[in-house]
Formats: structure tokens, C-alpha cells, sequence
């Protein structure tokens, strides 16, 4: 297996950039604003918890299980190369379908208008209520031209080569590290041991909020199952995206190495985050106030407890710099997916060109384009659906791709394995295809229409097979 490949990137990106992007491309706005949801939908400091270490597990289990096929294949495209490699051409293709329709740039639309919404604490001319043009059932509003602006703004310093996008990657997302880290202890000198104490004194009780009458109704069975799927939405929303390192593996020194070590590094760090900011949420706000913060931000309640009022602009400068990171993170590696399928012959033929600054800059402004469309839509929520199931059947599939391809490809060199395989990536196929049975179950009209636009990719890959390179 070369080390080097034909696309001629250069390896610029060391162990720190690598943990840095997956740091930084896990970490958006779903920490400060999903755990409301989750609440809502279960009712209990306990349920919480386990449903974020749960989350924390599987995501870490999963990008342990991606070392080995980084080590296998350290080039341009990671995830998409995977699965090529282990199902053939159209399941890779319907994988780069979805990456581009939906996943990396439904991503970043959602992660942009986060940012837009936060940015309006403050200018407040940048809010969503600010409608700048009208046109029968549609309307465009400041906080749409805000996320676009921030979003061809990062793909406009990508383009310029991957440098100067490593060095601000690298900086917000230490930046976002500290902030978080300080918001996290800053809250547990706050707790208050009375709100602990209530918020665990019924801990693993499963109970829904009627947001009309604003009352918990006890949940059981099916409901329990409902509400874990919708809890888990938001979490998992929050923990994806660590593979895009894997996408930027052919700018990585040491790929064999530093991919998998990133991967690891990365998701154990955000997890453990993940659910240390949780726990703070409960050790300061009550149960109920938490499940009703206004718009979800329950960052914004936590953050008034604990530093008053300015509590809200804390929290808003944090936000921004977290989703600016994000999206960067998000911009940088989605364009090396589409550069990967033009080689391949299923993507844009300009797609398969480096600029003079060594980057795939027609990828990086094809994903722009469409991401920036996909913010006029607005709907954060929606796109939280389509993006989960989608991304959680393709991480399935890759994972199940180490099985196939050990069989396939026995004699390989394997500088690493998947830690704990074939246990531990076996337990995160079950689960994960568990939950995505579940969401299809309970979110039908969302996570179906998810899965019913990957399916779409099946026709449009017959009718330009016939561009494909033999």
C-alpha cells in the first residue's frame, strides 16, 4: 500500500491538527442547546446521563473501530474509499450522494444558522425575526444571510489552501476547549447542593413534559422507546462528524498512525465534555427549568446562574466561536470526499482538480453553494433528522466493512487493528442499527424522508454509470 498518493496534497496536518479538526468538527451548538429536548422527552437527571455516556461510548467504540481502515487506506476520502472498497462502487456512491445532499452540508447549514441566532444576542439585527425580502410563503431574513456569509467566508480561506484553515482550526477549537472546560468548573463552584439533590431524587423515573398544559406524564414501554429515540437524536447530532479526518488523511503526516490516534484522542475528549457539561446543568439549574429554557438554549439558563447576567453574552461569544470552528472543521474535509468521487469518475469532473494552493477549491465551492441553499431553509430541527439516520447507517456499514474486508483482503498489512474487534465493533453495529430501527419507528416522516433521499441516489448512479472509470 503507498504511502503517498496520485492526488499530490501535501502533508501538512500533524497529531495535533488531526485531533484538533475532530475537536473541533464534533463540537457545534447541540451541547448547549439538545439536553432541553432530551429532558423533555425523558424526564430525568439519569436518563440524561446515560443517554450522553451511552452516545459517548459508541461514538469512541466507532472511531476506534475506523483506526483500522484509516491505517488500510491513509488517502484522500476516508469514509467514502471505506466503503467503496468493502461494498463496491454504488453503495460508495450512494454513501458521496448522501454526504453531498444531505449529511456534510445539512450539517453545516444547521451548524451556520446556530451560529446566526447566537450572533443575534449581539447584534440583534442579525435575529431571524429581521425579514429582509417577502415573496409569497417565503422569506428571507438576516440570520439566513448571516449563516451564508460565515459559510463562504470559511470556504473562501479553504480554498486558499489547507495553512492558514489548520492554524484557525487549531486555535478556535482550544479556544472552545478552554471556554467549555472554564463554563464546566466556573458551574460546578456554583452548584447549589438543593437543585442536585432534586434533580436525582426520582433519577431513573421515565417521564414525558406535556409542553401544553406543562405537566410530566409518566412513560413506559413504547413511549420509553420514543422518547430514548428522540433523546438520542440530539445527542448522537452532537457526535458525529468526528470522521472527517479520515477525509483529509492524504494532508496528514504519518496517516497510518495519526488518523487513528486523532480519531480516538478526539471523540474520548469530546465525550468526556459531553458529559461533564451535563452533569453541570444539573448541579445548577432545576430539572423543570432545563426542559423549558427558552428556545432550548439551556446554556444561556446555566450561564445566568452561574455569571448573572451577562451570563447570555458568555454563552453567545462561545457559541459562535464554537459553530465558526465547527464549520471549519465541517468545510475543510467534506470537499476532499467529492475530490475522491470525481477521481472516481461519480462527481463533477472539475471536482477532481487541486488548485495552485494544493486544495480541491471546486469542491470546496460546489459544497458551499448547496450548503448555503440549505440555510434558506432554516429548519434546524429537520435537518437534525435527516442528518442522524443517515450518518448512523453509513457509520454501520463501514464498521461492518472491517469484517468484509478482513475477508476480503486477508493478507493486507494492518499497522492497526479495531481495538476490541470483533466484540466491541459488533456491540456498536447492534446498537446503533437498534437506534436507527428505532428513529425510522418513531420519526418516520422525518428520518424516512432521510433515508428515501439516499435511496434517490440509486437511479441517479445508473444513469451516469456510464461516466465511471473502468
Amino acid at each position: 500500500m503507498q504511502e503517498e498518493t496520485k492526488d499530490d496534497f501535501k502533508r501538512e496536518l500533524g497529531l495535533l491538527d488531526g485531533t484538533m479538526l475532530v475537536v473541533g468538527s464534533m463540537i457545534g451548538s447541540g451541547i448547549f442547546i439538545v439536553s432541553s429536548d432530551m429532558v423533555r422527552q425523558l424526564g430525568s437527571a439519569g436518563w440524561l446521563i446515560a443517554m450522553w455516556v451511552l452516545t459517548g461510548t459508541i461514538t469512541v467504540i466507532a472511531a476506534v473501530s475506523y483506526g483500522e481502515l484509516s491505517a488500510l487506506f491513509p488517502k484522500a476520502g476516508g469514509q467514502y474509499v471505506y466503503i467503496k472498497e468493502a461494498y463496491g462502487r454504488l453503495v460508495g456512491f450512494l454513501y458521496g450522494w448522501s454526504f453531498f445532499a444531505v449529511i456534510q452540508t445539512g450539517t453545516i447549514a444547521a451548524v451556520g444558522v446556530a451560529f446566526s441566532k447566537f450572533a443575534a444576542y449581539l447584534v440583534p439585527a442579525f435575529s431571524d425575526k429581521n425579514i429582509l425580502y417577502e415573496i409569497g410563503s417565503f422569506q428571507l431574513n438576516a440570520a439566513q444571510i448571516v449563516s451564508i456569509v460565515t459559510i463562504v467566508f470559511l470556504s473562501y480561506l479553504n480554498s486558499r489552501g489547507v495553512k492558514n484553515s489548520k492554524t484557525l482550526q487549531t486555535v478556535l477549537t482550544v479556544i472552545k476547549i478552554l471556554s467549555l472546560a472554564g463554563l464546566i468548573i466556573f458551574g460546578f463552584f456554583a452548584a447549589k447542593a438543593e437543585v442536585w439533590d432534586a434533580n436525582w431524587a426520582n433519577a431513573w423515573s421515565s417521564q414525558a413534559l406535556d409542553t401544553s398544559t406543562g405537566t410530566w406524564l409518566p412513560i413506559s414501554g413504547a413511549a420509553l422507546i420514543s422518547g430514548i429515540s428522540a433523546a438520542l437524536v440530539g445527542s448522537m447530532f452532537s457526535s458525529v462528524a468526528w470522521e472527517g479526518v479520515t477525509f483529509i488523511a492524504a494532508e496528514i503526516k504519518n496517516p497510518k498512525r495519526n488518523v487513528g490516534l486523532s480519531l480516538f484522542l478526539g471523540t474520548f475528549i469530546v465525550s468526556v465534555i459531553y458529559t461533564l457539561a451535563n452533569i453541570m446543568y444539573l448541579s445548577v439549574v432545576p430539572l423543570q427549568e432545563i426542559a423549558t429554557a427558552e428556545s432550548d438554549r439551556v446554556a444561556v439558563v446555566a450561564s445566568q446562574y452561574i455569571f448573572g447576567s451577562i451570563g447570555t453574552l458568555i454563552i453567545a461569544v462561545m457559541i459562535m466561536i464554537s459553530t465558526f470552528a465547527c464549520n471549519n472543521g465541517l468545510i475543510m474535509a467534506g470537499a476532499r470526499v467529492y475530490y475522491t468521487m470525481a477521481q472516481d469518475g461519480v462527481f463533477f469532473k472539475k471536482a477532481a482538480k487541486l488548485n495552485e494552493a494544493k486544495v480541491p477549491a471546486w469542491s470546496i465551492w460546489a459544497q458551499c453553494i448547496w450548503a448555503s441553499a440549505l440555510c434558506l431553509t432554516g429548519k434546524y430541527g429537520d435537518l437534525l433528522d435527516f442528518v442522524v439516520i443517515i450518518v448512523l447507517i453509513f457509520y454501520i456499514l463501514t464498521i461492518l466493512g472491517i469484517f468484509i474486508l478482513r475477508r476480503k483482503m486477508p493478507d493486507a498489512e494492518r499497522s492497526y487493528k479495531a481495538f476490541g474487534y470483533p466484540i466491541l465493533p459488533a456491540i456498536y453495529i447492534i446498537v446503533a442499527s437498534a437506534i436507527c430501527l428505532a428513529l425510522l419507528y418513531t420519526k418516520t416522516s422525518t428520518s424516512g424522508w432521510g433515508v428515501l433521499i439516499m435511496l434517490l441516489g440509486i437511479p441517479v448512479y445508473y444513469l451516469t454509470k456510464s461516466n465511471i472509470k473502468k
